[in-house]
């Protein structure tokens, strides 16, 4: 757990920056301890006061990144003032980049197979000398866990990427972390897709402005049903902030 650990409205969420997360990841690596990088958004802050496993995976995490802009602002609401917004889907290339700098070796597990195939491509092509030494897609059954976590183990990454979707992707992390030889893990949720060119990110523009979640509701209306949980959090954070509920 980081030393940078916070709670608002109940939800714990470390305060640091992108800069931070990317150089506590690569000290991380070099003493050989392993951290796990979950993304905290409303969604997930709602999920894991109805989910006690969810919340368990979440606060034992080595980081715990305000990926919702929702998050920022419930900071400010509780008189935090963050150093900034940390997205996963760019968190996840950024490390990458660091990955590439010192040889360091990345495994991609999760989404469809051309999904995960053409998202390790891209990587490879973006960042020069990064070594992506295994990748497995997400159809993955319990049965079949115990040769992929050899295969993982095997390949000797120091870093694994995780798109299996929340809570799923936090539950298998946690459940396997000690199992697991890597350094870094981190849950991507769907970053496989945008990288393969599959869904496209927000322009400059609304992600400028934090309108980023509207336009992905906008191109995605099948995301309407986990989006219906902002106005719960919203009201959440308002009688933590009045304390009309225990956080």
């Amino acid at each position: 757990m980081s030393d940078s650990r916070i709670l608002v409205a109940g939800s714990p969420v470390d305060n640091i920056d992108m800069q931070g997360v990317v150089r506590h990841a690569e000290t991380m690596i070099q003493q050989r301890e392993k951290c796990t990088i979950f993304a905290m958004n409303p969604e997930k802050a709602i999920a894991a006061r109805e989910d006690p496993e969810l919340y368990e995976c979440l606060n034992s995490a080595g980081l715990l990144i305000a990926d919702g802009i929702g998050i920022i602002l419930a900071s400010r609401i509780h008189g935090v003032a963050f150093r900034e917004r940390v997205p996963g889907s760019e968190l996840m290339p950024k490390l990458c980049q660091m990955a590439a700098k010192n040889g360091y070796g990345v495994f991609l597990f999760g989404a469809k197979e051309e999904v995960n195939k053409n998202a390790a491509d891209k990587l490879v092509e973006a960042y020069p000398g990064l070594q992506v030494v295994g990748r497995q897609n997400g159809y993955v059954s319990e049965a079949q866990t115990p040769a992929l976590i050899e295969k993982i183990n095997s390949s000797g990454a120091q870093l694994l990427f995780v798109a299996l979707g929340s809570p799923k992707q936090e539950y298998w992390m946690s459940r396997h972390q000690e199992q697991l030889n890597v350094i870094i893990q981190q849950g991507v949720g769907g970053t496989f897709d945008v990288l393969a060119g599959n869904v496209k990110r927000a322009p400059a523009l609304w992600r400028r402005f934090h309108m980023e979640w509207l336009y992905r509701l906008l191109s995605q209306p099948q995301r309407f049903l986990r989006q219906s949980r902002l106005p719960a959090y919203v009201w959440l954070v308002i009688r933590s902030r009045i304390g009309l509920v225990k956080t």
